[in-house]
């Protein structure tokens, strides 16, 4: 069997030159970067090559997969307890990833991985599921996408606290500029006080964006599907436990809003989305795919006026294009610098 893993180490390949040959610069690998070839995401091919429009397509699949979440939670909760929910989400999606990893015959990860595995799953698999679906209780789906419209923001913090990165003062302005947004929306929305349900969606964003971070650099040493993967198996026992405790102790009434909105948290947001998320992000590089994840909140918008009715207020898509004004300029801001970076380092 192949294995297809981080644990050949970088060192173990020698370069060598022939004697007498002249000496010319010739770059060394790191560690990063063999992770990255492992799983595809070293390189960004050009945006115009078949390569990079299949890898936009994909990484565009999985916005529409996340967009497509907080509706279909609304709909499971026509069924399930928000407990319920969340562990029946957590363990169908467990089973399909692991199935994949074992038809893969996919190695287990080092040891050294598994911390790491467990934030993610506590951060993606557990926290975020949990805290959004207790927040949809209260709080309308409308409301819920553009206060998490926020997240690649909170996650560039965390980013930069976990590397030791440093953006340009223009990246923190706008991300400042983002944060007041989405303040402002959720204490105007809720009459000029924050709601439990806005407490829950902030308590999402702090854990989502650790697992993300945590996540992003994990797949710089596996494939990323390999990530989510082996974070959604790993939570598997607690998911179980959580179904036996919280079923009995919360009414199920099936319809088919609740069988299919529990379907499709499972197999198409919290696996299939972040499968074919990472994928795309793998042939394409994270900012190109990070700028496709932008159109998220508004399509939550959307999403929530055709399947669930839900009258829009005047303030969600403004305060929506607002946000998405403000994580744009950071990210061009951290464009412009890691290009800034690249020409002083050579």
């Amino acid at each position: 069997m192949r294995a297809d893993n981080s644990a050949t180490p970088p060192s173990s390949i020698a370069v060598t030159e022939p004697v007498g040959t002249p000496r010319t610069a010739t770059a060394i690998p790191s560690e990063a970067a063999v992770g990255s070839a492992a799983d595809g995401s070293g390189s960004s091919p050009a945006p115009g090559s078949s390569a990079g429009r299949s890898g936009t397509v994909l990484a565009g699949l999985g916005v529409v997969a996340f967009s497509l979440t907080f509706p279909a939670t609304a709909w499971g909760l026509e069924s399930f307890g928000p407990w319920s929910l969340v562990a029946l989400r957590s363990v169908l999606a467990a089973l399909i990833a692991g199935s994949v990893l074992l038809a893969a015959r996919v190695p287990l990860p080092e040891r050294r991985h598994w911390a790491g595995l467990a934030v993610v799953g506590g951060g993606v698999v557990v926290g975020f599921p949990l805290l959004t679906t207790l927040a949809l209780q209260t709080s309308t789906t409308s409301h819920a996408a553009v206060v998490v419209g926020l997240l690649p923001l909170t996650t560039a913090v965390l980013g930069s606290l976990r590397t030791g990165e440093r953006p340009s003062r223009t990246f923190w302005t706008a991300a400042l500029a983002g944060a007041a947004v989405v303040i402002a929306f959720t204490v105007q929305q809720s009459g000029g006080a924050l709601t439990p349900g806005d407490l829950y969606l902030f308590g999402a964003l702090l854990v989502c964006a650790a697992g993300y971070t945590e996540g992003g650099r994990l797949a710089r040493l596996m494939p990323g599907w390999h990530v989510i993967g082996w974070a959604l198996v790993l939570c598997l026992p607690l998911a179980v436990a959580g179904t036996l405790v919280a079923l009995p102790l919360e009414p199920v009434h099936l319809n088919a809003h609740g069988v299919l909105g529990l379907v499709w948290v499972a197999a198409g947001s919290t696996f299939l989305g972040l499968y074919v998320w990472y994928r795309g992000m793998a042939a394409i590089g994270v900012a190109r795919a990070s700028q496709l994840q932008l159109a998220q909140p508004l399509l939550t918008l959307v999403w929530s006026f055709l399947l669930l009715g839900e009258e829009m207020s005047a303030a969600a898509p403004v305060a929506a294009v607002a946000v998405l004004v403000c994580i744009a300029a950071t990210q061009r801001a951290g464009r412009g610098a890691a290009g800034e970076s690249r020409r002083v380092r050579s």
